[in-house]
């Protein structure tokens, strides 16, 4: 099992409202049309991500646990790898309900999207707390 750990900061337009994606961001800032958007100033991006995590992501059986932590609240999620996936793009980490592949996306077939999250978690968001995201992989 191959563990990645990234903070995040909520700000004041998040919303949480998309019904098929999840995305935290290395960007500082956040307009109200970001409705997948939970997090901003994330500390890592995906290239930045190991190099063994990486490649165990592609993995076509590898499966994601991702846990969101914010405030004594916690989200879990489970979202699966795939050898298509990039893991390139330089500010933007994506989790897809779909099996939708472009360089931003870290997972596909997530269990969640932002407007699954639990509306008090995205209050604590909202108010500008810190975001932990735990990332395992596992095979």
């Amino acid at each position: 099992m191959l563990v990645e750990k990234i903070k995040a900061v909520g700000h004041r337009n998040v919303t949480a409202r998309h019904k098929t994606t999840l995305e935290i961001t290395k960007e500082d800032h956040l307009t109200p049309r970001g409705d997948c958007i939970i997090g901003i100033s994330a500390d890592r991006s995906l290239p930045e991500l190991s190099r063994g995590f990486r490649e165990a992501l592609k993995s076509r059986k590898a499966r994601l646990e991702i846990t969101l932590s914010c405030s004594n609240l916690t989200e879990k999620i489970t979202a699966y790898g795939d050898p298509n996936l990039t893991l390139r793009h330089p500010t933007d980490m994506v989790i897809r309900k779909s099996s939708f592949v472009c360089e931003r996306t870290l997972a596909i077939k997530a269990n969640k999207a932002a407007i699954d999250l639990n509306r008090e978690f995205v209050k604590k968001l909202r108010e500008g707390k810190e975001v932990e995201i735990e990332l395992r992989v596992i095979d």
